[in-house]
């Protein structure tokens, strides 16, 4: 027969806990539900404790609290505050913000006069085109069918809303009419009940079991402060004689006598066989468990504690600074990423009511939300006006440019209060166009009388025209022989570098010479040696490209001007032949030399150059 094998299991279960065993596993039951809370339990929450009205209210009103600034010239930017004001559009987005994060969801309604379900289009609107604006919630807006087409712009969002309490004469609204906030962001949108199709959920869902924990805690904590010291008697034969309701009634009467006695007296009289003794309790650790709870809290609102509690942290040098940044970078970055876009048709309507059309060039930033000490900013000043200095001395901007950039720099950092003003007063910055057209008008005077002694084409006016500028390389048989030791067969003659080719008529006076605003020797530019170096093709051509900053400010200087090319990127580059197809690059070491620049040559731009390149 064969061996019989048994084998044997310890079932032994630990006594406590059920350790080992699923059935008591007290991690076992853990489940997530459904967070269901009514409307009811959201507004009584908000009215009557403290902590969830501060989740709800603070982020909103930290969202509106600095506003934003309005880039655009003085008088067109007064207007569109004006609007704003007229509407009090920063108090109904705190509002609907507000009401969004309480309820789920919030919209701006905009009147304008026109049928609420016909799209709203904000070119069409006019000049104070905009009568009101009007906050609707999630209780009194119920959004419509759902596009369901993966194609539609729309899609996943509802085709119209409607009040939930219909009032007469108000048809379906569009929802281009809305501008739309929600709470918090549904994972998936199905999950919502009809009613609450197209909304969000309340930022109280996640938060009021963490707050319910606290405040349950507090209320806790409050009561143990009743029983902070204790009275205890010691009386003989007291159980034994508490079924007599004669001696029941003589107890309480003598203990009442007795706490009467002490209250006035501070001396508790009791009979020689009695015994008395007071217990106190400890509350040393209660602090630090109140304040776990409340780090709970904080966590669940995305709220730092120094905002929401108002206390800073513990430990050395803790100020809470960095948790402040890092929670004023995440309203930022929501005003950006939520606010900008529901308000942007408002935003666009905005400025029409305000000034009665589009200027392409106004725009907004949102304000920031750290505010800096007066040190701070005293520090930022210093800086700055180092900065605005190093770049007039260096000289590689206009002054024009210079002085402009360095006053909004001051206004808009506010590091000098009152600047603006004081420039206006002042009569504004100087007329640096004005001083160039005199500039211009002596050096037209120079060039008739020296136009031709310079090699470029004479001028017999200042009528516009096409330009084309280049730099003749003075140094050109060094570069002819590295390219001939580099393998290039031929070597394009005249070698020279292009300014701009423009074929958009200047005035070539406007236009100026580069030795106005560099310290050029003899109209000469030596781009030293060394420096960055690369050989590419442009399409046919050969160049050997370099760095120069005074050649690419050049080129845009003249761009400002109106010029056109049809490179919209300048790099300067020295073309070395049109006949090297057969020449591998990666093996060419570039020019690392100096390269010595001559005067700009102005010429008009001549369509049939390529035939008049020669090579040798």
């Amino acid at each position: 027969m064969g061996k019989v094998i048994q084998f044997a299991t310890d079932t032994l279960r630990a006594l406590v806990g059920g350790l080992g065993n699923p059935e008591r596993d007290k991690a076992a039951g853990l489940y997530y539900a459904d967070p269901v809370w009514d409307d009811a339990q959201l507004i009584n929450a908000y009215r009557g404790a403290w902590l969830p009205r501060k989740i709800v209210d603070i982020p909103a009103l930290d969202a509106c609290r600095a506003w934003r600034d309005w880039q655009a010239e003085a008088g067109q930017i007064e207007k569109i505050e004006a609007e704003e004001q007229r509407l009090n559009l920063r108090g109904k987005v705190l509002e609907a913000r507000t009401k969004a994060r309480l309820f789920g969801g919030a919209a701006l309604l905009i009147n304008t006069g026109a049928p609420l379900d016909k799209e709203f289009l904000p070119k069409a609107i006019s000049k104070g085109g905009i009568r009101h604006l009007t906050v609707l919630t999630r209780r009194q807006l119920a959004a419509g069918d759902i596009d369901n087409d993966p194609q539609s712009p729309t899609y996943n969002r509802p085709l119209w809303y409607e009040m939930t309490n219909p009032v007469s004469g108000v048809p379906r609204i569009h929802p281009s009419r809305l501008v739309i906030f929600t709470g918090a962001q549904r994972p998936d949108d199905d999950i919502a009940g009809s009613i609450d199709q197209g909304w969000g959920d309340s930022v109280l869902v996640s938060t009021l079991t963490a707050i319910r924990q606290a405040d349950a805690t507090a209320a806790n904590i409050a009561s143990l402060i009743f029983e902070a010291k204790v009275d205890v008697v010691k009386v003989p034969q007291l159980m034994a004689s508490l079924s007599d309701p004669i001696y029941r009634e003589r107890l309480m009467e003598r203990f009442t006598l007795a706490s009467m006695a002490k209250g006035n007296t501070g001396t508790f009289i009791l009979d020689s066989e009695e015994e008395y003794e007071q217990k106190s309790a400890t509350f040393q650790t209660l602090p630090d468990v109140m304040d776990r709870f409340f780090q709970q809290v904080s966590g669940a609102a995305d709220i730092p504690m120094t905002r929401l509690f108002g206390q800073s942290p513990g430990g050395l040098n803790a100020s809470g600074e960095a948790d402040l940044r890092n929670y004023y970078d995440r309203v930022s970055a929501g005003q950006e990423l939520e606010m900008r876009p529901a308000m942007e048709k408002l935003d666009e309507a905005l400025i029409h009511s305000a000034l009665g059309s589009r200027p392409a060039e106004v725009f907004y930033t949102w304000s920031p939300l750290w505010q800096i000490s007066e040190k701070e900013r005293a520090d930022i000043g210093k800086i700055n006006a180092e900065t605005i200095k190093t770049l007039n001395d260096t000289a590689l901007f206009p002054a024009e440019a210079i002085a402009n950039a360095g006053a909004n720099m001051l206004v808009e950092n506010s590091i000098m209060p009152g600047l603006e003003q004081a420039i206006e007063d002042a009569g504004g910055l100087p007329d640096y166009e004005m001083e160039a057209e005199e500039e211009a008008e002596r050096e037209r005077l120079r060039l008739e009388a020296s136009a031709k002694g310079k090699g470029s084409q004479q001028i017999g006016d200042a009528a516009p025209r096409t330009l084309y500028i280049r730099r003749d390389v003075l140094n050109a048989d060094d570069i002819r022989a590295w390219a001939k030791g580099q393998g290039f067969d031929t070597v394009q003659d005249g070698l020279h570098v292009t300014i701009i080719y423009t074929r958009t008529p200047l005035d070539w006076i406007k236009v100026g010479q580069a030795g106005e605003w560099t310290s050029e020797d003899d109209g000469e530019l030596i781009i030293a040696p060394g420096g960055p170096r690369l050989m590419e093709r442009f399409g046919d051509a050969v160049v050997l490209q370099f760095a120069s900053s005074r050649l690419t400010w050049r080129h845009e200087d003249i761009k400002r001007l109106g010029a056109q090319t049809d490179y919209p990127e300048y790099q300067p580059h020295v073309t070395i032949s049109w006949d090297a197809a057969d020449v591998d690059l990666a093996q060419v070491e570039p020019y690392k030399g100096k390269i010595v620049l001559g005067p700009e040559q102005f010429e008009e731009v001549n369509d049939d150059w390529r035939s008049t390149v020669k090579e040798a």
